[in-house]
């Protein structure tokens, strides 16, 4: 008997949506060679990550056997599967193979950091497979909201796995490839051990709608519209921002893109060819000589992120353009889980000027990328695996996932980051737990989770901050009394008398009342003056900051 197995095992993406990294490997216990799919990012927030510029999957696991990777494959170019490459290529150090489209976004990111574009490798559709060690992997077309999204095919020695991507099942998607259940049926047809799949929409029972029934839909907004019209969706949607275009310029509306991310997507489209055409557009200075009535915006920041378009013409001006009382404001987007205030904020604000605004409560100007439940099981039915490991959602939507799967009579996998699953006999097992994580971009620097940086920084922005200082001479006494500064605390306290008085006055008399072992010793002065400083604070304004002690000694 072979003691060779095929192993999977989620990094990210796997009990939280975004952030996607998939490892899958051949070989003896130990020994396997490996593949990544996927290598992206999250975002971050201001509560529980502030100050944090991007999240990375923590790749400690991956890093420690670089020699074993052969491959890094991406499905498609959305910032949660593409996002991280750049910054983890130099330590990973595998050829990364895309699709033309993909391949085109993922140089860009190389190239953002000083790594030759040659590392990225261009790949045709299915059937043509790439050979990576004991795999073969086949990128096969389907249907999601960006161009040239793919499944795979991986070939091991032990059997077929399918690793769908994101996906929906969309025959008339716009831009990009439509469904060919046709191809999906032919390529189970050898036998598929494991089909990975799609989980955010299970909890949709209705089917998916095609992105072709939006654009009559935004037509009719935009014609009937009396001032500016400004419309935001994702980026990337690169269907959905030329139905915005098309959409303004049969209204008669001259375009304008606003936002780094929105001109390099189409950019990129007409580069590499998933756009045929685009319609014209203007420069944000032609924009503001223009009529209010003859004008179409298209911007980025559908999410609510606060340095996007969106965010910065809620505030008040971007790239010179003024929102006004009378003009439109479409979200033709979803609001991603987690990212709500963000978006209600910048609602407000457009309320507040008078602006009207309209979102997909609706239904009519945004269709999702993402399989609903009846497509599921569509994909299900095509592939017929011999069991079914949920990916791409929360454990709420793996959860369903499996039990949808089990509905049908077909064997469900829960597995969650970390959970290295063996699929080389008919029933999977846990072979292994793996420690996963997040990894934080923080400026320049990546930060592990746990590192306490993130987690301080949370602190004084709850808390305020005190910094003590006092100077010592050559006998250990005091030169001058204690000073202190404060940050992001009230000026004055309950006595009525300024903060920084109580604190210094309070932090003299311990000084004074200190014996020589306390005032000798850094470590026991430092402990004894943090202790009276957040005391004082609580005492004063209800407040314990985070302290920071500077002791300064005269040789």
């Amino acid at each position: 008997m072979s003691s060779e197995r095929i192993i999977y095992l989620p990094l990210g993406g796997a009990g939280e949506i975004g952030m996607n990294a998939y490892v899958y490997g051949y070989g003896k216990p130990g020994k396997e060679r490996l593949i990544l799919v996927d290598l992206g990012v999250t975002f971050p927030d201001m509560d529980s990550t502030p100050g944090v510029d991007l999240i990375l999957p923590d790749m400690a696991w991956l890093k420690e056997r670089r020699d074993r990777l052969e491959a890094i494959f991406i499905t498609h170019a959305h910032e949660d599967h593409v996002g991280a490459i750049g910054h983890y290529w130099n330590e990973l150090g595998a050829p990364v193979y895309a699709r033309e489209f993909t391949a085109h976004i993922a140089r860009l990111k190389m190239d953002d950091h000083g790594i030759s574009p040659q590392t990225v490798k261009t790949v045709a559709a299915w059937p043509e497979t790439v050979e990576a060690g004991p795999f073969k992997v086949g990128f096969v077309p389907i249907s999601h909201s960006i161009p040239e999204s793919s499944g795979l095919v991986i070939d091991t020695p032990k059997g077929r796995l399918v690793h769908t991507g994101d996906f929906k099942i969309d025959e008339t998607p716009l831009v990009g490839e439509a469904f060919d259940r046709e191809m999906w049926s032919d390529l189970a047809k050898p036998g598929v051990k494991a089909l990975i799949c799609d989980s955010t929409n299970v909890f949709s029972a209705h089917p998916g709608r095609s992105e072709a029934t939006v654009g009559p839909e935004i037509e009719g907004l935009v014609r009937d519209a009396a001032g500016m019209v400004v419309a935001t969706t994702f980026a990337s949607n690169v269907a959905r921002v030329k139905t915005l275009a098309e959409a303004g310029e049969r209204a008669g509306r001259s375009v304008c893109l606003l936002g780094r991310a929105m001109r390099r997507m189409i950019e990129a489209s007409l580069k590499t060819g998933v756009l045929k055409d685009f319609p014209q557009t203007i420069s944000p200075e032609e924009a503001a000589q223009l009529p209010r009535e003859n004008l179409m915006l298209i911007v980025t920041g559908s999410q609510g992120e606060r340095r996007a378009a969106s965010a910065q013409l809620a505030r008040g001006k971007y790239n010179g353009m003024v929102m006004k009382e009378g003009d439109l404001f479409l979200f033709s987007s979803k609001t991603i889980p987690g990212n709500e205030r963000g978006v209600i904020r910048i609602m407000n604000q457009f309320s507040e000027q008078g602006v009207d605004v309209v979102d997909d409560s609706s239904g009519l100007y945004h269709v999702s990328g993402h399989a609903n439940r009846p497509d599921i099981e569509t994909m299900h039915a095509l592939v017929a695996p011999q069991v079914v490991i949920p990916m791409h959602g929360e454990h709420r939507h793996l959860r369903e996932h499996v039990k949808l799967a089990e509905t049908h009579g077909r064997k469900g996998m829960l597995a969650v980051n970390g959970m290295m699953i063996d699929l080389s006999g008919n029933t999977p097992s846990v072979a292994e737990y793996i420690e996963t994580g997040r990894t934080y971009l923080d400026g320049t620097v990546k930060i592990g989770a746990m590192d306490g940086v993130v987690r301080d920084r949370i602190r004084m922005a709850m808390n305020g901050h005190v910094i003590v200082t006092v100077i010592l001479d050559e006998d250990d006494d005091m030169l001058g009394e204690p000073w202190c500064d404060t940050m992001g605390l009230p000026e004055m306290g309950r006595s009525n008398a300024p903060l920084v008085d109580a604190l210094e006055e309070d932090l003299s008399q311990f000084i004074g009342r200190a014996g020589a072992k306390v005032v000798t010793n850094d470590d026991k002065l430092e402990e004894g003056l943090r202790r009276v400083a957040r005391q004082t604070t609580l005492n004063e304004i209800g407040k314990k900051p985070e302290v920071s002690v500077i002791i300064s000694r005269l040789a």
